[in-house]
């Protein structure tokens, strides 16, 4: 989903250790789940590869545990401009990372860079995305016993997967069990995760979690929150009339997305007067304007890049579509769905869980007749598509809504914090 509004960090060079400057967060309202609640003198620190990873999906993190007394602090590449950041977070620290696993430099000089912060005395280190996790953990392993904080990684998706590259899964495999054993916690967000965790042994058994991804705000994502005018108003400002069958598009325009999909299954459709949204950026889209061009599609294809906020979008819309190769638990979709709107997606992991039998319409990956035939029968059947939309925001607020996750993760740190204690003494 779009990125959100919201905090400088304190720059970490080459030469020098970290320097942390105390900033003064924005306001934080007390949480309304406090009872059992953890120790309010903890710290934590939360590590990402990029700072738009916690930007756009761990600041309702942060200020829960903030309002329960904790000092939360964030580190990732690009934090250091992030005035979101700054403002949601105690401490925002650059990390000199990159996203790719072959950057050898690039990881030698974040693993030191994170063994610097662990002087900052984290009681828990919450590390996202697997090059991140990688080098926190080796970091932490590395670190002495008294500055050694217990560490959490979640796997936003484990990049081996079926169907993924052979040499690139075994890369990746190799790195998860061999920093599996440094883990205190390793969260899955989808079944498929579970099971190869357990399969490949990466840590045991009492030291894997499974957590619905990191849940979604059922009452923000609410379509009675949205004013109807700014629905139907949405796709009129691409020059889409109102009533226009119209699917959207939520994801960064990146091969693993498929979105190339989408738009050749516009082409396939019946109806030809559908039309669809792409409501992202990426490296992918003068690739994707070119074969919207080659297929016919100039004045159906609409390439919106970033949009603030896409609710009334996705609440004009037939169906959410997520043609993807890979997912963890995909969060445009759970949005999609607590907005009540189904959901046309593929077959990978992740979605299978979101949608079920009765939220949307599965096709199998890179099937783009199916997928057309799937967009032709949501604009066939408008009962249908509602009853989907219903029952879709109906799995959201019972199993995936946000304060649900906030309860969980008080319970993961509680238990990784008596650990830790119990290990001390």
């Amino acid at each position: 989903m779009p990125d959100r509004i919201g905090p400088p960090a304190t720059s970490l060079s080459e030469n020098a250790m970290p320097t942390v400057h105390a900033m003064s967060g924005g306001a934080v309202g007390r949480s309304p789940i406090l009872a059992a609640s953890p120790r309010s003198t903890a710290s934590l620190l939360i590590v990402a590869t990029v700072a738009h990873t916690i930007r756009n999906f761990l600041l309702p993190y942060a200020a829960h545990f903030r309002a329960l007394g904790w000092r939360v602090d964030a580190a990732a590449s690009g934090g250091g401009g992030d005035e979101v950041l700054h403002e949601a977070f105690d401490h925002v620290y650059e990390l000199p990372l990159s996203r790719s696993i072959l950057d050898v430099g690039g990881i030698l000089q974040a693993e030191w860079a994170i063994s610097a912060l662990l002087d900052a005395g984290p009681d828990i280190v919450h590390v996202h995305t697997p090059i991140a996790g990688f080098v926190t953990r080796v970091a932490v392993h590395r670190a002495f016993a008294e500055r050694r904080p217990a560490v959490a990684y979640t796997a936003h998706g484990f990049h081996f997967y079926e169907g993924g590259n052979p040499a690139t899964n075994a890369l990746f495999l190799t790195a998860e069990r061999v920093t599996g054993r440094w883990t205190d916690r390793l969260v899955v967000i989808n079944d498929e995760d579970e099971a190869a965790a357990k399969r490949h042994r990466i840590v045991p058994q009492s030291r894997l979690v499974h957590m619905p991804g990191i849940g979604v705000d059922t009452r923000r994502y609410a379509r009675s929150s949205i004013d109807p005018g700014d629905i139907t108003r949405a796709p009129e400002e691409f020059g889409v009339s109102a009533g226009t069958p119209l699917f959207v598009v939520v994801a960064e325009l990146r091969s693993r997305k498929r979105v190339e999909d989408a738009i050749a299954a516009l082409a396939a459709m019946q109806h030809k007067d559908a039309q669809l949204m792409l409501a992202g950026h990426g490296p992918e889209r003068a690739r994707l304007e070119r074969l919207a061009g080659d297929l016919g599609l100039r004045d159906r294809v609409h390439f919106l890049g970033f949009v603030p906020d896409v609710r009334p979008l996705v609440c004009a819309a037939t169906a959410l579509i997520l043609p993807s190769e890979r997912e963890g638990l995909a969060r445009s979709v759970m949005e999609a769905l607590a907005l009540e709107v189904p959901v046309i997606a593929s077959t990978a992991r992740g979605n299978r869980e979101l949608i079920g039998t009765d939220s949307g319409i599965l096709v199998a990956t890179a099937d783009v007749r199916g997928l057309a035939a799937a967009m032709d029968r949501l604009i066939d059947n408008p009962e249908q598509r509602r009853a989907m939309g219903v029952r879709g925001r109906e799995r959201m607020v019972e199993s995936y809504d946000l304060p649900i996750l906030l309860r969980m993760h008080e319970d993961l740190y509680q238990a990784m914090l008596a650990e830790r204690t119990a290990r001390a003494t």
